[in-house]
C-alpha cells in the first residue's frame, strides 16, 4: 500500500467557526448564545471543542466577560472574509436560481404565509423559501437566508435595508363559542374571570399592558396556560382552550372567516413591530427587489386595516 505524501488535518465544522465570530464580536457566551439562539452552555462547549481541536487559547476568560487571545484576535478577520465570500457565492446561486431564503419569525408565519403562497401563484418563476423559526432577530454574516422578517425594536443592522411593515397591535381574542356575551352590557376584564388565559410569554407582559390600559389591576383570572409562541397561543385560542392576547394584524384573516372573535373595544400597541430586513452588499437581486416591493404593498394594505380596526374601537 502506497504512503500518503501528507495528510490533511479535518477543519472545523462552518457552524463552530461561526459560533466562534458570533462570540469574538460579543465578547459574552450568554449574549453570543441569545444571538445564536442556543443555551449558554452549548456556545462554551463548541468553543472548547474549538481550541482543543486547533491546539491554542482563543478566549482568555475573565470575570466580567471574555477576551480574544493573539492567536484568536488573528482569526476574526480572514474568518469574516471567508464567510462573505461563501454568502455572496450562495447569493449569485440563489439570484440564478431565481430563489429567495427568508427567515420568519413562528409569529409572522400567519401573515407572511400565505401571502406568500399567493404571491408564488400569480407569479411562478419568483421561488419563495420562508423558514420558521423562534427566533425575532437575524445574523445575516453567519446564516444562509437573502432576507428576513423581524420583530421588536426598530433593528439597527449595519449594511442592511429596513422596511417597517406594520406595528404590533394587542387585543384579547377566543374563539366564538366561548364567549357569552352579557345582554346590554359591554364586555369589561371581569368578564374574564375564571376563564383561562394564554400567555404567549412568560413574564405575561402582553396580557398585563393591555389590562394596564383598560385602567384593571392585576389579572382577572388564576387559571393560566404559557406558550413559547403567539402563534401557538393563538392556536390553542380558536380550539376554545381560552382567552389569548392576539395580534389584530396577525389575525386579521381569522377574524374575517369568524374562527375568532375580539369581544373587547380596546386594542394596544405594543411599541413592537414587523420588519424586512436584507443585505445591501451583495447589490439585492431583482428577485429580492421584487419581493420587497410585493411585501411593501401588502403591509401597506394591512395598515390601512389597522387602522380602520382602531378606528371601529375607539367609537
Amino acid at each position: 500500500m502506497a504512503t500518503p505524501l501528507f495528510t490533511m488535518k479535518p477543519l472545523p465544522s462552518l457552524d463552530v467557526l461561526k459560533t466562534f465570530l458570533v462570540v469574538a464580536r460579543k465578547l459574552n457566551f450568554t449574549r453570543a448564545a441569545e444571538s445564536l439562539n442556543v443555551t449558554q452552555g452549548a456556545v462554551s462547549r463548541q468553543i472548547s471543542g474549538l481550541e482543543a481541536q486547533l491546539g491554542y487559547a482563543l478566549f482568555v476568560r475573565q470575570a466580567r466577560g471574555l477576551a480574544l487571545t493573539q492567536q484568536g484576535a488573528l482569526l476574526v478577520a480572514p474568518l469574516q472574509q471567508a464567510f462573505a465570500q461563501i454568502d455572496e457565492a450562495l447569493a449569485k446561486g440563489g439570484a440564478q436560481s431565481g430563489t429567495l431564503r427568508v427567515k420568519c419569525p413562528t409569529c409572522a408565519m400567519r401573515w407572511v404565509l400565505p401571502r406568500v403562497i399567493r404571491l408564488q401563484n400569480e407569479r411562478p418563476e419568483l421561488v419563495v423559501e420562508v423558514t420558521a423559526s423562534v427566533a425575532h432577530g437575524v445574523e445575516f454574516k453567519t446564516e444562509p437566508f437573502d432576507a428576513a422578517i423581524v420583530f421588536g425594536a426598530p433593528p439597527s443592522l449595519k449594511g442592511a435595508s429596513v422596511h417597517h411593515l406594520f406595528d404590533e397591535v394587542l387585543t384579547p381574542v377566543c374563539a366564538p363559542s366561548l364567549w357569552k356575551p352579557r345582554k346590554n352590557a359591554m364586555p369589561t376584564p371581569a368578564d374574564l374571570a375564571g376563564k383561562t388565559l394564554l400567555h404567549p410569554t412568560r413574564d405575561r407582559r402582553d396580557w398585563l399592558r393591555w389590562l394596564d390600559a383598560y385602567g384593571y389591576p392585576g389579572l382577572p383570572s388564576a387559571k393560566a396556560q404559557h406558550f413559547d409562541t403567539l402563534d401557538l397561543a393563538i392556536s390553542s385560542a380558536m380550539q376554545g382552550l381560552g382567552v389569548t392576547i392576539g395580534d389584530v394584524a396577525l389575525i386579521e384573516e381569522d377574524l374575517r372567516a369568524k374562527r375568532v372573535i375580539a369581544p373587547f373595544a380596546l386594542s394596544v400597541p405594543s411599541g413592537a413591530a414587523y420588519y424586512l430586513v436584507y443585505p445591501e452588499r451583495p447589490a439585492p437581486s431583482p428577485a429580492l427587489r421584487q419581493f420587497a416591493q410585493w411585501l411593501d404593498d401588502e403591509a401597506a394594505i394591512t395598515r390601512i386595516n389597522l387602522s380602520a380596526y382602531a378606528d371601529t374601537t375607539d367609537a
